[in-house]
Order: C-alpha cells, then sequence, then structure tokens
C-alpha cells in the first residue's frame, strides 16, 4: 500500500507529495499527518505541493481538513510550492482553504512557521505575566 512519507524536523512535520493523489491515499496523509501531530507533540506542518499540477476540490478539502485538524491540536499548517495553475483551480472552485498559510517554497513555509512559534511563544510569556489580585 502507498503511503506519503511525513518527516519531522525540529517541531514541525514536513510532507512532500510527488504523486498524483487518488482519494484513498489522501485520507491516508490526512489521517497519517493527524496521528504524527498528535504522538509527535508537532507545531507546524509543512506540506509540499511543488510536484502537484491538478487539484480537486476533494484535494483541496482534504488539505483544509488537515489544517483543521492540525490547529486544533495545536499546530499551525503551511502549504509551499502552489504552482500558479492549482491556485487558479482552487480559486475557480471557490475552496477558501481555511486555516492555511501558504509560502512560495520550503524554506519561506518553515521560516513562517518558526515566525508563528516565536510569535506563540511571546504571547505565552505575555500571559504569564498578568497576575490577579
Amino acid at each position: 500500500m502507498d503511503r506519503i512519507p511525513i518527516l519531522k524536523m525540529g517541531h514541525f512535520l514536513l510532507v512532500t507529495i510527488q504523486v498524483d493523489l487518488y482519494d484513498r491515499l489522501a485520507m491516508d496523509l490526512e489521517a497519517d499527518l493527524v496521528k504524527m501531530v498528535s504522538k509527535t507533540g508537532a507545531k507546524g506542518v509543512l506540506i509540499d505541493i511543488s510536484a502537484v499540477s491538478i487539484v480537486d476540490s476533494f484535494m483541496g478539502r482534504i488539505i483544509g481538513n488537515i489544517a483543521s485538524m492540525s490547529k486544533l491540536l495545536d499546530a499551525e499548517t503551511v502549504v509551499v510550492g502552489m504552482q500558479p495553475a492549482v491556485a487558479i483551480t482552487l480559486v475557480e472552485l471557490g475552496l477558501e482553504l481555511p486555516g492555511v498559510h501558504t509560502a512560495l517554497n520550503v524554506e519561506k513555509g518553515m521560516e513562517l512557521l518558526q515566525g508563528m512559534i516565536v510569535a506563540d511563544d511571546v504571547e505565552l510569556e505575555e500571559d504569564d505575566d498578568i497576575t490577579l489580585s
């Protein structure tokens, strides 16, 4: 059975999709990613779709689901490497992908995730400074 590899890099999970996702593989990826976020305590999920040339509404929904589920587990999702044709298709299908952040490439995606973690840490420190009388 095919599986998309999920790599752990520090506080993040990295997924590079290099094949066309058929429905079963996409659903397995969704389940595997959510399990890995929970298991590892990852703070971010980076999905590289630079090799994907076609996205349909089902694939768009899977990406949105991954972002929503990951957010519930305290992890942000960034999709990188989106080809122009894929972006056009997503817009034409009316898929907004709430909770999904985007970046041009893996390097910029990692920087974005790192910035989100730093921002969360600052918010936590500020919350710790609040005292109740």
